[in-house]
């Protein structure tokens, strides 16, 4: 796959999940790296540095993928381009199978056989740790979401149908039922804000509030390159806002439609984020991201 391939399927969400878009965009830089490698050098680092501006123009609310982007931007090896920056794709892929890999255990540990597990929308890290809880012979049910209005949640249902796990697929505005019964809810993050607000599909706040009413416990469940070290200096996350069409393709006159894509979720609602760190209450989490990614700021 090229690199306008990549970039086309990223703007229409054909690459869902933010690692998944993180993981593209580094394939989408080897794809121009392999392009014009035989090229002059000057020719050749301008033409990343454009690759580069295109792919954070994509998605505004990614940055894992602005992360990826920075590590293998910062301190390239300009005399030694193409193997330098070779190199640090290769260890982008290592971070994220590794990362992947330790979520799964960490958090499949929080488990508990014969459960009930909520989910909304479509996440790797919840999928990965779900998998790694039915290898562990647990056995447990998952209620999930719809999540329109792309339908992600169908995606869910898929996988875990495929894995031979038990899935009951609610309508968005029955979360609220599935809640009631459910003695987890995991769910995934698109960012997370130095305040240690969890950014995830529109609905997420709204479904812990319930959570918390039922005391639901609600794990966030993402790569610690979610963080954007942005929101550090002062930066909001900016929220996404997709197209009416998705929602409403022939609205009549007079209707606007509101089509927001995630939402910030109070980190009171959250009892911790689960990482290849660990797992942390959302501030403390803030402060090990720090302490272990430096190059992140």
């Amino acid at each position: 796959m090229g690199f306008t391939e990549i970039v086309r399927e990223i703007k229409e969400i054909k690459i869902q999940g933010a690692v998944n878009v993180a993981k593209a965009s580094a394939k989408a830089v080897e794809a121009v790296l392999k392009e014009y490698k035989f090229r002059d050098k000057d020719i050749l680092f301008k033409s990343l540095n454009k690759a580069r501006e295109i792919l954070l123009k994509t998605r505004p609310t990614e940055p894992c993928m602005r992360n990826t982007l920075n590590y293998l931007f910062v301190n390239v090896d300009k005399k030694n381009l193409v193997e330098s920056l070779t190199k640090k794709i290769t260890e982008v892929k290592n971070h994220f199978d590794q990362a992947a890999q330790k979520i799964a255990k960490i958090g499949s540990k929080k488990v508990i056989n014969k459960s009930i597990i909520f989910t909304h929308c479509h996440s790797s890290a919840v999928m990965d740790v779900l998998k790694e809880a039915k290898k562990l012979g647990k056995k447990f049910t998952v209620y999930n979401t719809e999540t329109r209005p792309l339908f992600q949640g169908r995606l869910t249902a898929k996988e875990l149908a495929r894995e031979n796990i038990p899935v009951k697929h609610f309508i968005d505005s029955a979360a609220r039922i599935a809640l009631k019964k459910a003695d987890l809810m995991l769910i995934g993050a698109d960012a997370i804000s130095s305040e240690g607000k969890v950014i995830n599909k529109i609905g997420s706040e709204q479904f812990a509030e319930i959570a918390e009413k039922f005391d639901v416990p609600v794990y966030s469940c993402t790569d610690s390159w979610k963080f954007d070290p942005q929101t550090v200096f002062g930066y909001e996350e900016e929220i996404e806002k997709r197209g009416a069409k998705e929602v409403w393709a022939e609205a009549p006159r007079g209707v606007t439609v509101s089509n927001y894509a995630f939402e910030k979720i109070n980190p009171d609602l959250v009892a911790g984020i689960i990482s290849e760190l660990g797992i942390y209450k959302p501030e403390i989490f803030v402060e090990e991201v720090k302490r272990t990614y430096p190059w992140l700021f």
